[in-house]
């Protein structure tokens, strides 16, 4: 999957990295690409966490599946 980030230099010199299609998804980095590589994290945790909310809400006669995209 392909998400846009937006990459703002912070107060403290560091680069804030946000993901805006994931709210709240954000990470930082000493330089853009560490920033890059940070938020390119959360946004795997971010779809893992949403992820399992969804399968733990499913009704108990579902088993949810694991598909690879």
């Amino acid at each position: 999957m392909m998400f846009h980030v937006t990459l703002t230099p912070g107060e403290d010199g560091w680069i804030v990295a946000e993901c805006p299609a994931l709210p709240g998804c954000m990470s930082q980095g000493k330089d853009e690409r560490e920033a890059l590589e940070n938020i390119n994290e959360a946004i795997t945790a971010w779809l893992w966490a949403e992820d399992q909310k969804a399968a733990e809400s499913l009704p108990e006669d579902q088993v949810p599946l694991v598909v690879a995209v």
